[in-house]
């Protein structure tokens, strides 16, 4: 009996989570295609000196899966300047530990992000710099 409970379950996150994206204007079904942004996201008219350091070091090593901007990528990896992703959900000490342990897909059908230990305690400071400075320009805090 459980069998049919847990499938109704995971029927039931999976439409939560197609919910989220069509609510958050992921697009019509075309825009849906692999790799393609899954939110609109504005640029902020400026940067500090560190954001543009974790811009650059973001787009190294995170835009592959997270996108241009944080924009996301379906079929990749889960946008970072969302709601999902505010300050007071994933706190700065969230993204240290995802990218030191890597983190178990919890909100996203992405699957687990890996560890990136390549990416130095300073660079991930500019990283979260930037992510909040990007979340900050589409009104999240």
């Amino acid at each position: 009996m459980k069998r049919p409970v847990l499938l109704l379950s995971a029927i039931a996150v999976a439409g939560g989570i197609s919910g989220i994206l069509v609510a958050e204007g992921a697009g019509s079904e075309p825009d849906r295609a692999e790799g393609a942004a899954i939110v609109e996201v504005a640029e902020p008219d400026t940067l500090t000196d560190e954001a543009r350091a974790g811009r650059a070091a973001f787009d190294a090593v995170c835009a592959a899966c997270h996108g241009t901007s944080g924009a996301g990528r379906f079929g990749f990896g889960p946008p970072l300047v969302h709601r999902l992703y505010e300050p007071s959900h994933h706190g700065d000490a969230a993204f240290v530990a995802a990218a030191a342990r890597g983190v178990r897909a919890h909100h996203w059908p992405f699957g687990n992000m890996p560890p990136q230990p390549q990416v130095s305690a300073g660079e991930m400071m500019a990283i979260i710099a930037y992510i909040r400075a990007m979340q900050r320009a589409n009104g999240i805090d």
